[in-house]
């Protein structure tokens, strides 16, 4: 993946801008709380590395991945159940409704 914000440099065909949706601040807002402190460490990790290495391709795909989980976080209760399905997919067993988020995500690895 060779990232640029220059459109001059970019190679005819690809595509590595990032998607609506993906400014750090933007996906902060969206994420459930205790994912925050996660996702700074990962962001801030991601700049150190795009400083180190000269390279943006590492800080996209942070800021796209952490867009995804930020899109699937917009619908508290919709994230839920998708949690609560995963959980059981990976452990052959439902998960109750009222089972703590953070216990559900940890069966489901999310």
């Amino acid at each position: 993946m060779a990232a640029t914000y220059s459109v001059d440099d970019q190679p005819a065909g690809e595509n590595d801008s990032l998607q609506p949706g993906a400014s750090p601040r933007a996906i902060r807002a969206a994420l459930l709380a205790e994912d925050r402190e996660r996702f700074d460490e990962e962001y801030s990790s991601a700049l150190t590395e795009a400083r180190t290495a000269l390279d943006l391709a590492g800080l996209f795909r942070t800021l796209e991945h952490w867009r995804g989980v930020a899109t699937m976080q917009a619908d508290p209760e919709r994230f839920a159940r998708t949690a609560r399905r995963a959980a059981e997919v990976l452990t052959g067993r439902p998960s109750p409704a009222d089972e703590p988020l953070e216990v559900t995500r940890a069966k489901a690895q999310m």
